[in-house]
């Protein structure tokens, strides 16, 4: 079940992103990144940013971490948090909240410097599963 964004525990979820993050692998642009995610059946899922020699190959964290979520049994996400090197928040990238929203759709509750706001606010009017089965 799905808590409200004032009732959940967004400190312990950034925690949980921060040690992700400690596992990055970006020794090119020196930015490592950690993302976690709560699913719809209460499990955390992680990941970090992969980087490779061939700039364009690399991995962001939402990769990993949609890869995790499908790996220990697939689900829905409900509430996701990104940070950087120095534990801050950062915001996902259209590319990323597009990939979020496969996974986590419009209600996908998404930890901003700005406050929690829905996936919705982040990508209006998005492109998703449902346009292919009209």
């Amino acid at each position: 079940m799905t808590q409200r964004a004032a009732e959940f525990d967004w400190e312990a979820l950034r925690k949980v992103a921060r040690e992700a993050m400690s596992h990055a692998y970006a020794p090119y642009s020196g930015f490592p990144v950690g993302a976690a995610a709560q699913a719809d059946d209460g499990r955390t899922v992680t990941g970090c940013n992969v980087e490779n020699a061939s700039y364009g190959l690399g991995l962001c964290a939402e990769c990993g971490l949609v890869s995790d979520l499908q790996r220990t049994g697939g689900g829905h996400l409900t509430h996701f948090t990104c940070v950087d090197g120095k534990g801050a928040l950062l915001v996902p990238c259209g590319r990323c909240r597009q990939l979020l929203y496969e996974f986590g759709g419009p209600e996908l509750l998404v930890d901003t410097p700005k406050g929690v706001l829905p996936l919705s606010e982040m990508l209006p009017q998005a492109f998703g599963p449902d346009h292919l089965t009209q």
